[in-house]
C-alpha cells in the first residue's frame, strides 16, 4: 500500500503527515516537492537519524495536503503541529498554556485582560509570556498609564451624545480614583477612547515616542481651549511614559524594530530565548521550553521554533536576528512573516559586529535559562521518586499526588488552632494551606482538636462538591472540595487513631492516613502493630518531614499572631471608648503595641472608625 502511494506522490509543495498503526499523526512536515521529500524517508542509503529510523519504523500510512505554494504549506504545517502535537515534531512544551495580554478591539469600548486563549476573533494579542509574574507587571504599569476599563460591564448604546454609553450607570470607584473614563457612564467618546486605546497598542509595540507625540498634541489642543486641568493629565501622563523610557536600556546605535532569537541545547531539553528591541531598546525577553530536541541540529531547533513561535504574535517586528536557521527554509519563512506584518522582514544571522554580540547576549541567556529549567526538573524528578518510594512503602495502590498534614497548637490549652499543610506533586502549595481556630474544645486536648478539624474539613469538602456539582460554587473559590490521597498527622498512634475514627464516621475513611512521631522519627499505620522505620536518608521519609514541619510552622505562626492580637486587645480593653471595631481598626493600623503608644494624636485620627475623642483616649491612656 505504502509502495503504491509513493508512487502516486504529486510533485507539488504541501504538508504531509505520518500515522502510527493506532491511527495517530506522529510527525508533520512541510514539502517543496512532496514526491521528492515522502519518498526520502524510505531511501535505504539515506544516512537518517536515529530518530528519523525511529520514526519511519513506526509509521505505517501517510496522508498529504497539496497547497498552493510553499508558504502556504508552512502556515498549514505550523497549525497542524500546533493543534496535533506529534510525538516526533520539536515542539514548544506546554505552550497552550502561555498567557496573552488581549484587547478586545471587537467592542466599542475594548478592555484589555489576560487569557490563555488565542482566538482569531478581530482582537489584538501581545505574547506569549510564559511567566504569569511578567504579563502581570506589564498589565499593571499600562494601568498607570491609561485610564482603560477593566469591568465586563455591557454598555450599550443611546442617545447620549458621548457615543455609545449607558447612561443609567453611575460611575464606579476606580473612575473616581482616575483610574478609568467612564465609557459605562458616559463620560468619555468613542472616538476618545478608542484614541487611547490605540496608544496603549503603540506602546505595547514599543512605539513610546509614537505616543508621546499623540498625546502631545492632544495637549496642546486642550491648553488652546483653556481646558488647563485636562491638560494637566495629559502632562502628567507624558512625565509616566517618559520614565518608562528611560528605564529601558538603550543598547542599539540605529533605532529599529527586531525580535533576537537563540536556543541552548541541554539533554532531552532546549530553550529557545527571545529579546525584544524596540526603537532600539530593549523592552522585554522570553524564554521557551521545546521538547523532542535529541540528536537535532541547532538550525532545525530555531526554524521549527519560529514557525510555532510567529503563528500567534500578531506583532512582528522588520528585522529578526537568527542565532541559525536552515538555509533552505530562509526566504519562505521571510515570505511568510512579511504577508503577516504586510511588509518587509529580514531574517539575518550574523556573523560579526554589533548584531553578532546580541546573539551571543541572547545565547548566554538562553543557557542560563535552560540550567534553571534543569534544576527544576531534576527537583521534579526527585519529587516523584519520593512519592513513589511513600506509597510502596506504605503499601498502597493509588499514585500519590496531593498529600495533607495536620498539627495543633496552642498554650498550655489556651487559644487551640490546627493548620492543614499540602503539598501537591511532592511541592509545597501554600495556596492551599488552611488554618483552623478550634471551637468546641477547652484546654490542652490534642485528640479532641484533631478531631474537630477533621470533622470540618471534610465536611466543608462534601458541601464544596455539591455546591460545585449544582453550579452554585466555582473551584477557584472552593478551598477544601480536592480531597487528599494521603492524610499525614504530626503526632503518634493515639492521634492517628482519634483521627481514623473521624474518617470513619464522615465517611472519608477510605482515604489512606498516617502519622510520623517527632523525636522517634517513625511512621504510624492504623493496620500495622509496629511502626514503620525508614532509614534517615529515605527520600520518602524526608519528604513527610518538610511537610510534618510545615504543618508546625503554619500552626505556631498562627498561635503567635492570635495571642499577640488577644495581648494587645486585652490593652486596648482598659481604653474608654474603646471597643471591638475599632480596637481591630487599630491593630490593623499598627503593627504592635510600642507602636500603637508612638503614635501621636494626629496618626491615631486617621484610622478608620476613630473621632478625635477616641483618640484623644488613647493618646492620654500611653502618655
Amino acid at each position: 500500500m505504502l509502495e503504491e502511494k509513493l508512487s502516486r506522490l504529486p510533485s507539488a509543495p504541501g504538508v504531509y503527515f505520518f500515522k502510527d498503526n493506532g491511527g495517530d499523526i506522529i510527525y508533520v512536515g512541510k514539502a517543496v516537492s512532496l514526491k521528492n521529500r515522502v519518498r526520502s524517508y524510505y531511501h535505504a542509503g539515506a544516512g537518517h537519524s536515529p530518530k528519523v529510523r525511529s520514526l519511519v519504523e513506526r509509521a505505517v500510512d501517510f496522508e498529504y495536503i497539496v497547497t498552493d505554494n510553499e508558504v502556504e504549506a508552512l502556515i498549514l504545517e505550523s497549525n497542524l503541529i500546533k493543534e496535533r502535537r506529534p510525538r516526533y515534531n520539536i515542539l514548544l512544551k506546554d505552550d497552550k498554556s502561555y498567557p496573552y495580554l488581549k484587547i478586545s478591539l471587537k467592542e466599542d469600548f475594548p478592555r484589555i485582560q489576560v487569557t490563555r486563549n488565542f482566538v482569531r476573533d478581530g482582537s489584538v494579542y501581545f505574547g506569549p509570556y510564559t511567566q504569569v509574574g511578567a504579563i502581570q507587571d506589564t498589565l499593571s504599569m499600562i494601568r498607570k498609564l491609561f485610564k482603560f476599563r477593566t469591568c465586563n460591564q455591557k454598555i450599550t448604546e443611546v442617545d447620549s451624545g458621548f457615543g455609545k454609553a449607558s447612561r443609567t450607570n453611575r460611575p464606579c470607584l476606580n473612575h473616581h480614583l482616575n483610574q478609568c473614563l467612564a465609557p459605562c457612564s458616559g463620560l468619555v467618546t468613542q472616538a476618545e477612547y478608542m484614541a487611547m486605546i490605540q496608544e496603549v497598542c503603540l506602546f505595547m509595540e514599543g512605539r513610546q515616542e509614537d505616543v508621546v507625540k499623540r498625546i502631545s498634541l492632544r495637549m496642546d489642543e486642550a491648553s488652546r481651549k483653556l481646558d488647563f486641568e485636562k491638560a494637566a493629565r495629559f502632562r502628567d501622563q507624558i512625565k509616566s511614559i517618559e520614565l518608562v523610557i528611560e528605564k529601558q536600556k538603550v543598547i542599539l546605535k540605529n533605532p529599529g524594530n527586531l525580535d533576537i532569537v537563540a536556543v541552548a541545547a541541554g539533554q532531552g531539553l532546549c530553550c529557545a530565548m527571545v529579546f525584544y528591541m524596540r526603537s532600539g531598546k530593549l523592552i522585554g525577553r522570553e524564554h521557551f521550553l521545546l521538547r523532542n530536541t535529541e540528536d537535532i541540529a541547532s538550525a532545525e531547533i530555531v526554524t521549527a521554533f519560529i514557525k510555532q513561535y510567529y503563528i500567534n504574535v500578531d506583532f512582528v517586528p522588520e528585522k529578526i536576528l537568527l542565532s541559525r536557521v536552515m538555509e533552505e527554509e530562509k526566504k519562505v519563512i521571510a515570505d511568510w512573516l512579511s504577508r503577516k506584518r504586510g511588509g518587509k522582514v529580514n531574517i539575518y544571522t550574523p556573523r560579526r559586529g554589533e548584531n553578532k554580540r546580541l546573539i551571543e547576549m541572547v545565547e548566554k541567556n538562553a543557557l542560563l535559562a535552560l540550567r534553571e529549567a534543569e534544576i527544576t526538573m531534576q527537583k521534579k524528578q526527585l519529587d516523584d521518586q519520593a512519592l513513589e518510594e511513600l506509597r510502596r512503602e506504605l503499601g498502597l495502590q493509588k499514585t500519590l499526588a496531593r498529600l495533607e498534614c495536620y498539627d495543633i497548637s496552642n498554650n498550655q490549652g489556651s487559644e487551640n488552632v490546627a493548620s492543614m499543610a499540602v503539598f501537591d506533586q511532592g511541592r509545597i502549595s501554600p495556596d492551599d494551606y488552611r488554618r483552623f481556630k478550634i471551637r468546641t474544645v477547652e484546654g490542652p486536648n490534642d485528640y479532641a482538636c484533631l478531631q474537630e478539624t477533621l470533622t470540618r474539613r471534610f465536611m466543608r469538602g462534601r458541601e464544596e462538591k455539591e455546591l460545585i456539582n449544582s453550579g452554585r460554587l466555582s473551584t477557584k473559590k472552593a478551598g477544601f472540595h480536592r480531597l487528599p490521597d494521603l492524610i499525614i498527622i504530626d503526632g503518634g498512634a493515639g492521634q492517628l487513631s482519634c483521627v481514623r475514627q473521624v474518617m470513619r464516621q464522615t465517611g472519608f475513611d477510605y482515604i489512606p492516613a498516617c502519622s510520623i512521631a517527632k523525636g522517634e522519627e517513625v511512621i504510624y499505620l492504623e493496620e500495622r502493630d509496629e511502626p514503620l522505620r525508614l532509614p534517615s536518608n529515605s527520600p520518602a521519609l524526608q519528604l513527610v518531614q518538610r511537610l510534618r514541619d510545615e504543618a508546625h510552622r503554619f500552626a505556631l505562626a498562627y498561635h503567635r499572631k492570635l495571642h499577640t492580637s488577644n495581648s494587645l486587645s486585652s490593652v486596648l480593653n482598659e481604653i474608654k471608648g474603646i471597643g471591638k471595631v475599632r480596637q481591630r481598626a487599630l491593630l490593623t493600623a499598627f503593627p504592635s503595641l510600642a507602636a500603637i503608644s508612638k503614635a501621636t494624636l494626629d496618626d491615631l485620627t486617621e484610622v478608620p472608625g476613630m473621632t478625635l475623642p477616641a483618640a484623644q483616649e488613647v493618646y492620654n491612656f500611653f502618655h
